[in-house]
């Protein structure tokens, strides 16, 4: 970014994280860039766990405060991002700022969001997707442990997925097994969704969650027994329909698997990044790196 834009993100960062010390009581504040095949932006997601905002739309007003502030901090920021979404209810509040260029023609929105064991700089787990017009794939991949080690596990993972863009789910861990042999090993699940043909398709080896939610029905996708590197099984693909309204969920053993998104009224029709960073704030473990991927049909 260049000087006027990063100082910008510097602002919103900023105000995300003031926003949540003074309102919300403390929580997260989750940076990251996203490159897309049509540009790049920085993405922030600020979590609270505080009472809610009453009245989001007088929240929004320039001069309105609860706290003795100025009241400018949610309109401005609002004004100054390139995407803005806030979700708030008796959980707390979240809101999502973007600054950048924004992807909104792609038939699948993805986010993704990895953070490392508390206290540690690397982390161990991590994600990637690739889209085009036909289909997207990503990959989600949870190194043994934690530290140097898991992030170089998890890193091989990702590099060996990106080289077999071009082959099945199922036979891409098949190509992870024997790259991640001379690491340590890892778990990880990699989808393949074609909206066109309204499929998806799924093949995960090791402790990873995946969900596929279509309206009222949560269905959970099996990833077999193994750690890529050291033991794997026959792996098989698991298929399902995808229509424009469906949920993907992937995440590693950093979350409690008993999440449910239809506990947050109105939440599935947001943002997949306010999805992940509801699992994030309600649902993580602490004593592990932590990574979701949420992945929504348009």
């Amino acid at each position: 970014m260049d000087e006027t834009r990063a100082g910008e993100l510097a602002i919103l960062a900023t105000e995300a994280a003031s926003n949540v010390l003074i309102h919300g009581g403390g929580g997260h504040v989750i940076v990251s860039g996203v490159v897309h095949h049509d540009g790049h932006r920085a993405q922030i997601v600020a979590t609270d766990q505080g009472k809610g905002i009453d009245n989001l739309a007088l929240a929004l007003t320039d001069g309105y405060s609860t706290a003795g502030t100025m009241g400018s901090g949610l309109g401005a920021m609002k004004r100054l991002s390139t995407h803005f979404e806030i979700f708030t209810g008796k959980g707390g509040t979240m809101v999502l700022l973007e600054l950048g260029d924004s992807s909104t023609d792609a038939e699948v929105q993805v986010a993704g969001m990895a953070l490392p064991y508390p206290g540690e700089r690397l982390c161990g787990d991590g994600w990637w997707c690739d889209q085009t017009p036909q289909r997207t794939m990503a990959i989600l991949t949870d190194g043994l442990g934690h530290g140097l080690g898991a992030a170089e596990a998890a890193q091989e993972a990702i590099a060996t997925f990106r080289r077999h863009l071009s082959i099945q789910p199922g036979d891409i861990l098949g190509y992870l097994h024997d790259a991640l042999k001379k690491t340590r090993g890892a778990v990880a699940g990699v989808v393949e969704i074609s909206p066109a043909q309204r499929e998806l398709t799924y093949a995960g080896v090791g402790n990873i969650c995946a969900t596929l939610i279509n309206g009222n029905i949560s269905r959970g996708l099996m990833s077999h027994n193994g750690t890529l590197g050291i033991t794997a099984p026959r792996i098989q693909e698991v298929h399902a329909e995808w229509t424009p309204g469906s949920v993907f969920v992937m995440h590693s053993d950093g979350l409690h698997t008993r999440w449910d998104l239809a506990a947050y009224p109105g939440l599935l029709s947001r943002h997949p990044a306010l999805l992940c960073g509801a699992l994030l704030r309600d649902y993580r473990r602490q004593r592990d790196d932590a990574s979701v991927v949420v992945m929504k049909g348009q």
